[in-house]
């Protein structure tokens, strides 16, 4: 429960984040009556989510949004406390944690880190409004099912981008990679796997994205020619937002992932991490077992 230093209050766990990690983790440790607070800087991945049919439990399908708000009212009946707002700076003070937060400060004995990646997006014209059509995909684990068979674009450049084009052909025989710019060139090798594998890579570069009546993609490329697919996948990669812990001390891998052990602890002691900032499964089923497991480790150090 809730200790006071010289009559402030010190939280059991301050969550840094409010995505699915960061309010599952809140549930589990105040259903262990814990004193917690989220501090959601509104930038959860899920949100941009418009349907999700591989999250068990939701036959239907759920947009990220609404799975965000089932989550709260859950969090809600157990009187968890959610706060608007960014943890611009952490820090130690002793034994405690302590984070600006706009005007004042948080304090805390044990410090989870929720916060995430930020997806690298096509800089594309006309891409925004394909992404809140659902016509721009950032992840073919969720919803290549979705799209068997169908007509796939995949934006990038890079091994990373190739590696994501093969995932996407178990799906689809119509595969087509093409550059983000005049600057994306894909090596040899990778192209040679590609065309072994059928995939067809265009020389030319995306210059203008637009949505046909039929709902299909048109995309205007450099040659002066256009291409339609039935949905695009930016293959981009993603950047962790791994800067807080980091700048704790945490260890990050080589891609700034933080780096936690089966518990979810970080390599500073009290400092844990869980959902898309670990080195891990990018996936929200993922993201809720480490809130699972970071939060029982939690209360179990706490009563310690």
């Amino acid at each position: 429960m809730t200790r006071r230093m010289n009559g402030d209050r010190v939280l059991d766990c301050l969550i840094v984040g409010a995505g699915p990690a960061g309010l599952t983790a809140g549930l589990y440790l105040r259903r262990f009556h814990r004193d917690i607070v989220i501090a959601d800087a509104g930038e959860s991945r899920a949100r941009r989510i418009p349907e999700s049919n591989n999250y068990p439990g939701f036959p239907d399908g759920i947009s990220g949004e609404a799975l965000l708000q089932r989550l709260r009212v859950q969090l809600q009946r157990v009187d968890g406390e959610v706060r608007v707002g960014a943890v611009s700076k952490l820090q130690r003070d002793g034994e405690l944690f302590i984070a600006e937060f706009g005007e004042t400060s948080l304090s805390a004995r044990t410090l989870l880190i929720a916060t995430g990646v930020r997806d690298r997006e096509p800089r594309i014209r006309g891409i925004d409004a394909l992404r809140r059509d659902g016509l721009l995909r950032q992840c073919p684990i969720c919803d290549a099912f979705e799209f068997t068979g169908k007509r796939i674009g995949v934006i990038g450049g890079d091994a990373h981008c190739g590696r994501e084009a093969l995932f996407l052909r178990h799906f689809s025989d119509q595969i087509s990679v093409l550059g983000e710019d005049a600057q994306t060139r894909m090596d040899e090798a990778t192209r040679s796997r590609l065309h072994a594998k059928g995939v067809r890579c265009l020389d030319a570069h995306a210059l203008e994205a637009l949505r046909n009546d039929d709902g299909s993609v048109l995309l205007r490329l450099s040659d002066g020619a256009e291409a339609t697919f039935d949905v695009l996948y930016a293959a981009l990669g993603s950047e962790p937002r791994s800067s807080l812990a980091e700048a704790l001390g945490a260890r990050l891998d080589e891609r700034r992932n933080v780096v936690v052990d089966a518990h979810c602890r970080t390599s500073v002691p009290g400092m844990f991490a869980a959902g898309d900032v670990v080195s891990a499964l990018d996936q929200i089923a993922v993201a809720t077992g480490h809130a699972a497991i970071a939060a029982t480790a939690i209360h179990n150090l706490l009563a310690e």
